[in-house]
């Protein structure tokens, strides 16, 4: 990096630590938020209140006016006739029912006029005029002949309403002479079918609806000062109770990134205590978190959104751990942040027991890397990180279900862990599968039977099939070497270890691709330090992987501790990496791992030569995948990382015969050249030394003359002249 993207990345860095530092109090986003909170409820209230009361009687409505009707609608029903007795008794009690109605207040006196308008039919009295809307009638005619009407101003407004009202007055008309909106008047008819008796009155309800405006103003009000209440109590809970807990561990956060070294501030227990611990030695670890933290600069200051601040410390502090240890670490991290039954946390113990897992394990290593340690100095590290970004991209992309983990770095070299899970882990889901293929073969099998017979023979098949499970699993058991503690289980026997294998042996061929696809890795090679400026450097790599059992766990102390991998599997896939300069290639799998991968991959491996390794008597075979750069543009076959990882999710066998980097890396590679090292190779284990040395000189032959004719090696022909005059 040049010294301006680092001046870029410090100052971001330090932004982000002023504002962690820096942010205001979180009582004001916290009032915030719960008055929001506080809002919706008050509108839940006041919206979801009426529709309650419309579960009462008539919705909760006002039902005098129409009761009113009712009432006077049954006079006029019994009194239908026309006679001068029938129509004085019905004058008289139209009279005395605008009498108790015309008032708000239940008197013609009130100030507000309740009855605007009304009529009664049919018309068979001459009280009702022609149209038979009698309140102009008694207004002009039986309230004017009263004593007191000329001494009255309020009988005088009433009659102004009434008087100037007829059959065709509407709504609109009658608020306008009223004063009043259109839409506080209600207008009420009850009607006797078939008979032609009605009676329909029109009420002044405005009264009524400036009372209900009210209520709802005072309820409204008082339910707001109810929930300002409740949050002021609520917010003295949680200063209490949740924030200084949180401010002060954020502060405790922000005191450990200026120090990591700093010694934990201690709480006093009492002020004698801070008294005398001002005068101990110790006078800057037993120190109260008022005076060590809250007391503070303005500069250390911790406030507003201190659940964000903490979150995001908390993110950051367990991505470190997981970036820094790895898998391996996952089980320490959990058992010391686990609870125990009692609900306290579990003892600090960085050392918790290993766990026996079974995985693939890979390691690959940079070719030459003293010379570019002596040449680049400080910058190896940027040279070390350009490589672990293509090699942690592809092991990350094509490890089975996010199990390719790469664990540690070793300087040139890098541990790299495809983790199938722990024993007992692997043992119950290949438990689980066997049950679930069995019980769907006989099921199949049931269907096809008539019940009787299925009854007879159900006991009879299931112990001679447990029978015969047992031995063969006794056989194959025999044939694995033993793990400790007597956990054998054989690899191969796990559903879908085949797609597993292939995609961790994918990760590694496709790392081999990506550092000479890759233009900050390339770049490399005109750095003057490493190749005189002439472009003579390349970085190069060489892999190896084995297949087998390992302790998972921590090594070292209280003091100090690293999450790793034990195992001779560990160390036999690092013997297969260091092999790889003695017999000239690039990659070596042990026979371990060739036996798990698919028949197409299979295929695609060269049975490169029988060894026994240092510390082990028993023979194994070794194998590699034939992959050559000069030549190849693998910058041709770049994808986007969008694209490969949708190539990884949708891996199938046939890749290995489809994939455009496996095959440009593998194009010198012809049949006659496999059946002419293969025939050599056989001749070689077998002893016959001179049949072998043909054979192998053939191949080599056949290797050089496919790479020419295809025009792979145009640039180093005349290095292999004297190969390709030799007879063959």
């Amino acid at each position: 990096l040049d010294a301006a993207a680092k001046e870029t990345q410090a100052t971001e860095q330090k932004r982000q630590d002023k504002y962690l530092t820096n942010a205001t109090n979180i009582g004001t986003a916290l009032m915030l938020i719960n008055s929001h909170r506080a809002m919706i409820i008050l509108a839940a209230i006041v919206g979801l209140l009426p529709v309650f009361g419309t579960i009462q009687v008539n919705g909760g409505t006002n039902t005098i006016s129409s009761s009113m009707t009712t009432q006077l609608q049954a006079t006029n029903l019994i009194a239908p006739g026309s006679d001068d007795a029938t129509c004085s008794f019905l004058k008289k009690s139209t009279f005395a029912w605008l009498t108790g109605t015309a008032g708000m207040k239940g008197s013609i006196n009130a100030d507000h006029i309740y009855v605007m308008w009304l009529q009664i039919l049919p018309v068979r009295c001459d009280f009702q005029g022609d149209d038979g809307v009698v309140t102009q009638y008694f207004c002009s005619q039986v309230f004017r002949d009263t004593a007191s009407m000329a001494k009255n101003e309020k009988l005088d407004n009433l009659c102004q309403v009434w008087g100037n009202t007829n059959v065709n007055s509407t709504i609109a008309e009658l608020a306008q002479i009223a004063g009043i909106r259109p839409g506080e008047i209600e207008s009420f008819t009850d009607e006797a079918n078939g008979t032609g008796f009605s009676v329909t009155a029109r009420f002044n309800e405005s009264h009524s609806v400036h009372l209900a405006n009210y209520a709802s103003f005072l309820l409204q009000f008082l339910l707001l000062i109810f929930v300002l209440s409740g949050l002021s109590v609520l917010r003295v809970d949680a200063g209490r109770l949740v924030l200084g807990p949180l401010r002060r561990m954020l502060q405790i956060v922000s005191l450990y990134a200026k120090n990591p070294l700093a010694k934990a501030p201690t709480k006093a227990k009492s002020s004698t205590r801070r008294r005398s611990s001002r005068l101990s030695n110790d006078s800057e670890t037993d120190i109260s978190d008022e005076e060590s933290l809250d007391h503070q600069g303005p500069e250390d200051q911790l406030g507003n959104y201190e659940t964000e601040q903490l979150i995001s410390a908390v993110t950051k502090i367990t991505d470190l751990l997981r970036k820094c240890w790895g898998v391996a670490g996952a089980g320490i991290i959990s058992s010391n942040l686990a609870r125990e039954e009692d609900g306290l946390t579990a003892v600090f113990n960085p050392c918790v027991p290993g766990r026996l897992v079974y995985a693939l394990f890979g390691f690959a290593a940079i070719k030459g890397f003293d010379h570019m340690l002596r040449s680049l100095g400080e910058d190896i590290m940027v040279l070390i990180n350009d490589v672990a970004a293509v090699l942690h991209g592809e092991v990350y992309r094509w490890g089975f279900g996010d199990s390719g983990q790469c664990n540690k770095n070793l300087g040139a070299a890098f541990l790299m862990v495809y983790r199938i899970g722990d024993v007992k882990e692997v043992k119950e889901k290949r438990d689980r599968a066997t049950d679930v293929i069995f019980d769907s073969v006989n099921t199949e099998k049931e269907r096809a039977k008539p019940s009787s017979v299925i009854r007879r023979r159900k006991n009879r098949k299931a112990a001679t099939f447990a029978a015969s499970a047992n031995a063969k699993l006794k056989k194959k058991v025999m044939k694995v070497p033993k793990a400790p503690r007597s956990e054998s289980l054989a690899l191969s026997s796990l559903p879908g270890i085949n797609t597993f294998t292939d995609r961790a042996v994918l990760g590694m061929l496709k790392t081999y691709a990506g550092i000479y696809r890759d233009q900050n890795v390339l770049n490399w090679r005109d750095d003057f330090r490493l190749g005189a400026g002439v472009g003579a450097f390349s970085v190069d790599m060489i892999f190896g992987m084995d297949a087998g059992w390992a302790v998972e766990g921590a090594v070292g102390s209280e003091y100090k501790i690293d999450a790793t991998y034990l195992s001779p599997h560990v160390n036999m896939a690092s013997r297969m990496m260091s092999a790889c300069k003695s017999f000239g290639v690039s990659n070596l799998i042990s026979q371990a791992v060739q036996e798990l991968l698919s028949e197409q991959a299979r295929a695609k491996f060269r049975h490169l030569d029988t060894v026994t390794v240092k510390g082990s008597s028993v023979k194994q075979k070794i194998f590699t995948y034939d992959s050559r750069h000069k030549g190849v543009d693998f910058f041709l076959f770049e994808r986007s990382a969008e694209d490969a990882d949708l190539d990884a999710e949708r891996y199938t066998p046939n890749i290995w015969n489809t994939d455009q980097d496996l095959k440009a890396m593998r194009q010198h590679i012809s049949p006659d050249f496999e059946r002419a090292f293969n025939e050599g190779r056989n001749a070689y284990l077998a002893g016959k030394w001179d049949h072998a040395i043909s054979r192998l000189e053939i191949a080599d032959r056949c290797m050089i003359e496919t790479a020419l004719d295809e025009g792979f090696l145009e640039y180093e022909a005349l290095g292999f002249a004297d190969q390709l005059r030799r007879p063959a």
